[in-house]
């Protein structure tokens, strides 16, 4: 799967993420996702109301999910840069802090290494 221009995107999601950010979306229409470095929550993704969460100057954007941005710490996306996040969920709680607490179903973030092709067409990282 590539997008308009001819890249792979880096991020993308399941069916079932995609219904479960239709579901926080009608309790929070903004909303946005950070990929967690691993504290408290492990390496969840974590969703936020956009209002609620500062995204650093130094974070990534990944892409967007359904017109919700998607980002990651630099740090993270040095470790993962390779590869395409891929969105999805499993049953369980969420993290404390995420808007996926308390729906008996949470955010899971898998991953697939690019192939050579698709990173030499990603090229430098995005801004």
């Amino acid at each position: 799967m590539t997008d308009e221009n001819n890249m792979p995107p880096r991020v993308t999601a399941t069916d079932a993420a995609r219904r479960l950010i239709a579901e926080i979306r009608q309790d929070y229409p903004d909303i946005l996702f950070h990929q967690s470095g691993g504290c408290c929550d492990g390496s969840s993704p974590m969703c936020y109301p956009a209002d609620d969460f500062k995204v650093g100057e130094r974070d990534v954007k990944l892409g967007e999910i359904e017109g919700v941005p998607v980002y990651i710490s630099a740090s993270q996306f040095e470790a993962w840069k390779h590869t395409q996040l891929i969105l999805d969920v499993v049953p369980g709680r969420g993290g404390m802090f995420s808007l996926d607490n308390g729906r008996e179903q949470r955010f899971l973030t898998r991953s697939r290494v690019f192939d050579a092709g698709e990173l030499a067409a990603l090229g430098d990282p995005p801004g």
